[in-house]
């Protein structure tokens, strides 16, 4: 089974919010992005896959398992990381621990030990004691104290300065250096992604805009400025988003190298960032 994690036609309903029939998939080895806006619907994927919201309809497996029949069995192999630890801030960090630890079949001290000196925490510090970045660093021990098979990380970086994230980033890369595991990772520092992730999955809506490797992206993917009078058939029917100003305009388009083929206009050609093209399918044509 090299599927790590399985979502087919997942949907959960809302009154002013619908995750419409989604599906993805991550095999072991590689590190997933999931990106998209503020209420595109990435935290509630997460909290489906998790079984912490009933879904409405579809199937989620993890390990090969769904995820709801089998759920002690999967969380039991799976590494969860929030934006916001839940922690008792009264506790030290060996007390947390000793709370946490007997919940999962394969924990391993040596483990733990070994990551809390990398990151040069102490156990006997009160969690309240510990700054933000502290603190994500002990959920992230934790996570990676029970030798988790999937990592699933819901906003891990927001907040935290550039060296603790840069931190973060070469330990989920060591993490998937086996081909054995694989990590999801939610996030809209996009700019995380561009270091670490090999497949990218963008959600807008409760929509899947697409879900493929970040390299296709990046080869095919075009942002497109010139003048105004560059402006053509070809460009407006091809553009994802675009943008207009009295200077000129700046478009993008999902395949550039047809782009340039089928185009008469001036212009040039940029690859995007991943924060780019967020904005322009989120803004959509915009004169």
């Amino acid at each position: 089974m090299n599927n790590l994690l399985e979502v087919k036609n997942l949907s959960k309903k809302y009154q002013e919010f619908s995750l419409q029939e989604i599906s993805f998939t991550l095999k072991k080895g590689y590190i997933m992005g999931f990106i998209g806006p503020n209420g595109a619907g990435k935290s509630t994927t997460i909290k489906l896959i998790m079984n912490l919201l009933k879904r409405d309809g579809g199937e989620i497996r993890v390990f090969g398992l769904d995820n709801i029949r089998a759920e002690r069995e999967i969380k039991d192999r799976i590494g969860f990381v929030y934006e916001e630890p839940y922690f008792y801030e009264e506790l030290t960090v060996l007390e947390m621990k000793k709370v946490i630890a007997p919940f999962y079949s394969k924990w391993d001290d040596q483990i733990f030990d070994q990551y809390l000196k990398r990151f040069g925490l102490s156990v006997k510090k009160k969690i309240k004691e510990l700054s933000k970045g502290m603190k994500m660093k002990v959920w992230l021990a934790i996570a990676l104290s029970h030798q988790a098979e999937l990592l699933i990380l819901d906003e891990p970086t927001s907040g935290l300065d550039p060296v603790v994230r840069r931190e973060l980033l070469d330990i989920l890369a060591d993490v998937i250096q086996d081909e054995e595991k694989g990590v999801f990772f939610s996030t809209h520092i996009t700019t995380d992604l561009d270091k670490i992730a090999d497949y990218i999955t963008f959600i807008n809506n409760g929509e899947i805009i697409f879900s493929t490797t970040k390299d296709y992206i990046m080869d095919n993917y075009g942002l497109v400025k010139g003048k105004k009078a560059g402006l053509d058939n070809t460009l407006l029917k091809e553009a994802v988003g675009l943008r207009e100003n009295k200077f000129g305009f700046e478009a993008l388009v999902k395949d550039r190298n047809r782009f340039w083929k089928g185009s008469k206009g001036e212009f040039i050609i940029e690859k995007p960032t991943l924060e780019e093209i967020i904005l322009y399918y989120t803004r959509g044509k915009q004169g």
